[in-house]
């Protein structure tokens, strides 16, 4: 995502720049090319050396230095993207009204690439009417922004929103900001995830070793890319994917319900998770005793979730169904895609040592209704999820 990719970020003068230190050691990691452009206030927090050794590259805090003259110029066009953090109230105030007297205010000007605010100030001051028509002012100009959130503020506890959004939310943030061309822009995506449990009795349930993973990166990239995106979840300790609203389910039959409602509204169908085949048919309310000798307990069918949604579908939706099986995957899943109308299936194998249950990796061949395969390289299921989606964008055209 961030490899190769040249960001600036623009410091302002706040309490929660020493966030921004964070922010720049995580883009630097991932690959990005970082120049950080402090203002004065900015300086009085966090010296020019600290953000200097996090990002490898000399810090800008002047328009007048030596050797770097319309510097802001050339920047805010040859960069990717342009992230102010924390964006206080006297920037934001600045750069509503066009005002370019120091080195970030110019750049940001000057810029014709994307920008991203994380504003971050008292609550009194972000709940002022003239701090609420800046950022309008800017928001109509172009500008994205992400939060600021309700916490602990540097004069203390607030229930209001004040404090700047932490680096990892900014960086999901700023990923969505860098995709904003993407197919899925503005489509609303429904994905499932994780297992079901089927009760046998108040304690007891039926379920399987699904983790989760593979749908919420899903979710997540989906998010990244644009879309509105909806994420049904069975139990998973995987935390919830930044901007995408989840709905928990436990059983199959609250699987289907939920997917029956969402389903409808969807330009794009993901059924990555791993619902039950069989639940048993009698499930007591009282926990069952341990007793000597075996157990025999009848199961019947749950219901096919996905085959079920047939005649749910708008048209023109993009289905993709998952296949996890332990031999000939591809062959069960052509089977699969036929029988239950879909447009793609992803087949793996549960056998295969790093992919399937419970681990980060996922190796898989995506097969399409045309009858095209397409093998994914070995990878992070973060990696797994991005072609997933690019093949998805493919069949929305």
């Amino acid at each position: 995502m961030w490899a190769g990719r040249h960001v600036v970020v623009g410091v302002t003068g706040g309490i929660a720049s020493y966030k921004s230190c964070h922010l720049v050691r995580r883009l630097s990691e991932a690959g990005a090319r970082v120049d950080v452009v402090l203002t004065r206030g900015a300086a009085e927090f966090v010296r020019p050396l600290t953000f200097e050794a996090l990002s490898g590259r000399p810090v800008l805090t002047s328009l007048w230095e030596p050797d770097r003259a319309l510097a802001h110029v050339r920047l805010g066009r040859e960069c990717d993207l342009i992230i102010v953090a924390p964006a206080t109230a006297h920037a934001v105030a600045r750069l509503a009204h066009g005002m370019a007297d120091d080195f970030l205010t110019a750049l940001l000007l000057a810029a014709t690439a994307p920008v991203l605010l994380a504003p971050a100030m008292n609550d009194e001051m972000y709940a002022a009417a003239p701090t609420e028509a800046n950022l309008a002012a800017l928001v109509r100009r172009g500008f994205a922004t992400v939060g600021p959130e309700r916490g602990p503020l540097a004069e203390g506890a607030s229930d209001r929103p004040g404090r700047m959004s932490e680096p990892e939310v900014i960086l999901h943030h700023a990923a969505r900001v860098l995709r904003r061309g993407s197919a899925l822009a503005g489509r609303r995506v429904l994905v499932t995830a994780g297992p079901t449990r089927e009760p046998l009795d108040p304690v007891r349930v039926m379920t399987n070793r699904s983790s989760g993973k593979m749908g919420y990166r899903i979710a997540q990239a989906a998010w990244h890319r644009g879309a509105e995106v909806t994420l049904i979840s069975g139990p998973s300790t995987e935390p919830d994917p930044i901007g995408v609203a989840v709905e928990r389910i436990e059983t199959t039959a609250e699987l289907e319900a939920a997917v029956a409602r969402a389903l409808p509204a969807a330009d794009v169908l993901v059924m990555a998770a791993a619902p039950a085949d069989y639940r048993p048919a009698d499930v007591l309310d009282r926990k069952r005793p341990r007793q000597e000798g075996s157990l025999t307990i009848a199961l019947e069918p749950t219901k096919d979730v996905l085959l079920g949604t047939r005649s749910l579908r708008r048209t023109g939706a993009v289905i993709v169904g998952f296949a996890l099986e332990t031999g000939d995957a591809a062959e069960k899943a052509a089977a699969k895609l036929v029988r239950k109308g879909l447009d793609l299936i992803v087949a793996n194998d549960a056998l295969e040592p790093g992919a399937g249950f419970e681990v980060d990796t996922n190796r898989v061949t995506v097969l399409d209704r045309d009858g095209g395969r397409h093998p994914l390289p070995f990878g992070s299921k973060a990696a797994v999820a991005e072609g997933i989606l690019d093949l998805v964008e493919v069949r929305l055209g």
